[in-house]
């Protein structure tokens, strides 16, 4: 369903017969927020926003100024397909905003929002394309998998090509549309990946994907996870995020007559990227589980470098096709699909464009494999490590000045004030690995 206006929702939800409206947003973290609404009550949703409790949602507001304003936006209106029965139930995503309707500063969409209409002004538009890996097991409590598959593997060793299928014609009754699938490396881990877009339709696009997912898992007796690491001997899930700027139809990454055919602009913003890699990686790649991920041997970038077809490099430049201008873009390999897809995409953007304003000067890429070279080549090379924990890249993110600009004081304060936290309660906790380890001997 494509809608433009309030007025377009309000025609559908009444020949659809819809019976709720869940009003959708995100807290600082990522986690997808809800509450519905009836039919009857849409009206005043849509012109005036639904009032709610901020003090309760992570990241928001304190509780003396709690009073918020879930505002629709009926672009992203759309059923709901694992409820579309007799009574179908849609979804809409919301802003949102202060009691005296100006934008909320806390919330997530709106901090990706406020940056891409910064770089609109300059005359771009940022596309993304995420290729988001997860897990099926068997249920939430331990991560028993359901096949031994590899690699593009078919059946029998693929075992989640049927959900694979149910998640897709889910995902495209929903206008979301997607370029391929397949089984990834690990046993029972997968990979659906999305047809670029405007960054911040793909934003929704990818807090809907993740819901999709696990839904069509449930609803086939098993649990899917975006976990970065949940299976200590094999590999992670990453989200290679593929990454572009267009001046109206034309790709301002692209240049012909350049050996990489990538513009000074591209350039600069690869330059950008990877100067501002170490203080964004927080943002990226946000949990304690992130840096089981981040370990040399298992694929997922340690190093920040790139290259056009090293795939152990941090930013990979796939390569140009000709006839394929619009194609050209840059692939960021270390994020994962546990992130917050509004912050992740607007520090990722954020320093791209930090790089274009200041043009940051891009060394040559490394097509050797990293994991291969001594320490001391790699410190002559200048090739600098990512963080290996939370509590490091949580220090970088605190004292960067440019995350604290694209995502505001009261995100950048509020999620290092959370994740400090995790961190705590983290270092403070005694593994079953501590116990059998260390209790007999010691």
């Amino acid at each position: 369903m494509i809608c433009r206006t309030a007025e377009d929702v309000k025609r559908l939800v009444k020949e659809k017969n819809i019976s709720f409206i869940q009003f959708w947003f995100a807290d600082v973290l990522g986690f997808l927020k809800s509450f519905a609404v009836t039919a009857s009550e849409l009206e005043e949703g849509l012109t005036e926003g639904m009032g709610f409790d901020g003090s309760s949602i992570e990241g928001f507001a304190r509780i003396e100024e709690s009073d918020m304003i879930a505002k629709p936006d009926p672009t992203t209106f759309q059923l709901i397909p694992w409820r579309n029965d007799d009574k179908p139930v849609a979804r809409v995503f919301c802003d949102i905003l202060n009691p005296d309707g100006s934008p909320y500063e806390g919330d997530p969409r709106y901090v990706l929002k406020k940056l891409l209409r910064k770089v609109a002004d300059k005359g771009y538009t940022f596309y993304i394309g995420p290729e988001l890996e997860y897990f099926y097991f068997k249920d939430d409590t331990t991560p028993d998998i359901l096949d031994q598959g590899g690699y593009f593997d078919a059946r029998p060793m693929d075992m989640g090509g049927n959900l694979r299928r149910d998640t897709i014609f889910a995902l495209q009754s929903m206008g979301i549309q997607v370029e391929y699938s397949h089984h990834e490396v690990a046993p029972s881990q997968h990979e659906i990946d999305l047809r670029y877009d405007e960054c911040l339709r793909m934003a929704d696009k990818t807090m809907t994907y993740r819901i999709i997912v696990k839904e069509i898992a449930r609803q086939n007796g098993c649990f899917a996870s975006f976990m970065p690491k949940p299976i200590g001997s094999e590999n992670g899930s990453g989200m290679h995020v593929h990454q572009s700027l267009f001046s109206g139809e034309r790709n301002a990454f692209h240049d012909t007559s350049d050996t990489y055919h990538l513009s000074k602009l591209a350039k600069h913003y690869i330059a950008g990227l990877m100067r501002h890699a170490p203080e964004i990686t927080a943002i990226t790649n946000q949990w304690v589980n992130s840096y089981k991920r981040l370990v040399p041997g298992y694929e997922a970038p340690v190093y920040v470098s790139w290259a056009r077809r090293n795939r152990s490099t941090m930013i990979r430049v796939p390569m140009y096709k000709p006839g394929k201008e619009k194609a050209t873009r840059i692939e960021f390999r270390s994020p994962d699909p546990a992130c917050n897809p509004y912050l992740a995409y607007a520090v990722m953007l954020g320093a791209g464009m930090e790089g274009i304003e200041q043009q940051y000067e891009l060394r040559e890429p490394i097509e050797e494999d990293i994991f291969e070279m001594k320490p001391a080549e790699r410190r002559r090379r200048g090739i600098e490590a990512l963080p290996d924990n939370l509590y490091a890249a949580i220090l970088l993110t605190e004292k960067s000045e440019l995350v604290r600009r694209i995502l505001g004081p009261h995100v950048h304060s509020k999620f290092i004030e959370n994740k400090k936290i995790e961190w705590d309660r983290y270092r403070t906790h005694v593994s079953k690995f501590e116990i059998d380890r260390y209790l007999p001997k010691l």
